[in-house]
C-alpha cells in the first residue's frame, strides 16, 4: 500500500464567521496525495486555489473538516507545533522566488536549515552544496542571487524548498514569471526531484500543458473540487 502524505476530509473555510458578511470559500474538500505523486491543481482565478494551498501549507486553518500530514491530525496542534511541522514536512516554491538578493545562491539554500538549527555547520553547507548540484547550479553557488537569471533564481528556490527534506513540496505558479524555455526547465527539474527522491508535489498552475504532464489533475471551481 502506498504511503499517504496528505489527506483532507470535508474541509471547509469561511471568513467573517458569525457575521452578516460571512463568506464560505471552500466547501467540503476531500483530497489525498500519496508519496511520490505529482499533482496539478487548476481552476480559474477566485476559485479557492490559493485558500486551499494556504490550508495545505499550514499557513491557515480550516473552519471545519480535518487535515492530515502523514497521518498526523493537525486540528488540535498548537501554533508552535504547526510551525515545526510545516518547517520539517513542507517545502514551498512560489511564483516570485523570494530569494534574499544580497545573499549568495548557496546562502539562500542554507537559510531554512540555519533557521531550524540556529547556527551554521559544515553539514548544512554540505547539504546546500549537494542541492545546488542537484538543480544544476553548482558553478553559481557563490553568485549573488540578485545577479542570476529568472530561471536560475527559481532553480535556487526549488533547492531551498528541499533543504529540510520535506515529504511534500507546494509549488504556487512556479513558472508563471518565466519564459517558455525556462518554465519547461524548472518543471522538468521538479519532475526529476519527484522521481529521484519520491518527494510529493502539489503544483498550482494555469498552464494546462504543464498540468497534463502531471500524474493527476484536480480542478477547483467556486471552492469545490469539480474534477
Amino acid at each position: 500500500m502506498a504511503e499517504e502524505i496528505l489527506r483532507l476530509e470535508n474541509v471547509c473555510k469561511a471568513y467573517n464567521v458569525g457575521q452578516t458578511s460571512e463568506t464560505e470559500v471552500l466547501h467540503d474538500i476531500n483530497l489525498h496525495l500519496e508519496k511520490g505523486e505529482f499533482l496539478a491543481l487548476i481552476g480559474p482565478s477566485g476559485s479557492g486555489k490559493s485558500t486551499l494551498l494556504n490550508i495545505v501549507g499550514l499557513l491557515d486553518r480550516p473552519t471545519s473538516g480535518k487535515l492530515f500530514i502523514k497521518d498526523q491530525d493537525t486540528a488540535h496542534l498548537t501554533d508552535a507545533a504547526i510551525t515545526s511541522l510545516r518547517g520539517h514536512r513542507i517545502g514551498f516554491v512560489f511564483q516570485y522566488h523570494h530569494l534574499i538578493t544580497a545573499f549568495t545562491a548557496l546562502e539562500n539554500v542554507m537559510m531554512p536549515m540555519l533557521v531550524d538549527r540556529g547556527f551554521p555547520s559544515d553539514e548544512i553547507k554540505a547539504r546546500a552544496t549537494m542541492l545546488m548540484e542537484q538543480v544544476g547550479l553548482e558553478k553559481y553557488s557563490n553568485n549573488l542571487a540578485g545577479n542570476m537569471s529568472g530561471g536560475q533564481q527559481q532553480r535556487v528556490a526549488v533547492a531551498r524548498a528541499l533543504a529540510m527534506s520535506p515529504s511534500l513540496v507546494l509549488a504556487d505558479e512556479p513558472t508563471g514569471n518565466l519564459d517558455t524555455k525556462s518554465a519547461d526547465g524548472v518543471f522538468e527539474l521538479m519532475r526529476k526531484v519527484n522521481s529521484d527522491s519520491a518527494t510529493s508535489f502539489l503544483l498550482v498552475t494555469h498552464n494546462l500543458d504543464l498540468a497534463q504532464r502531471c500524474d493527476r489533475i484536480i480542478e477547483v471551481v467556486d471552492g469545490r473540487i469539480t474534477a
